[in-house]
């Protein structure tokens, strides 16, 4: 499956679920492991494991293996690694402290003299 269908599907799993504050981050040009990051806010811990969960048993579906998943205790934060998609399924607090979305998104550092 093509990257840009895994993280439509994934979307639509969130979505199913009724995740708040979906964002999608093309990270093709910034990072070498992944092509996608999904960031999306569940209202509690089980809300937020359920949105995992189901973004787990979409993949599946289409038959796309999880490579893995973190957070599961004690459900703040939980991060699903699909290879070219990774979705982060947090609380609006813990996605308000870490501030990813802003570090993934922010313009690159020049290169210095010493890289060249």
């Amino acid at each position: 499956m093509q990257a840009d269908e895994l993280c439509e599907r994934a979307v639509e799993a969130l979505d199913d679920l009724k995740a708040d504050d979906i964002r999608v981050l093309d990270v093709r040009e910034r990072c070498y492991f992944t092509d996608y990051m999904i960031f999306a806010s569940g209202n509690s811990p089980t809300h937020v494991k359920a949105m995992a969960q189901h973004v787990v048993e979409e993949a599946k579906r289409a038959g796309e293996r999880p490579l893995g998943i973190e957070g599961e205790q004690p459900g703040d934060w939980l991060l699903v690694d699909l290879g070219d998609v990774v979705v982060h399924a947090m609380l609006p607090d813990t996605r308000e402290f870490y501030q990813l979305e802003k570090f993934w998104s922010a313009p690159p550092l020049p290169e210095s003299d010493a890289d060249a």
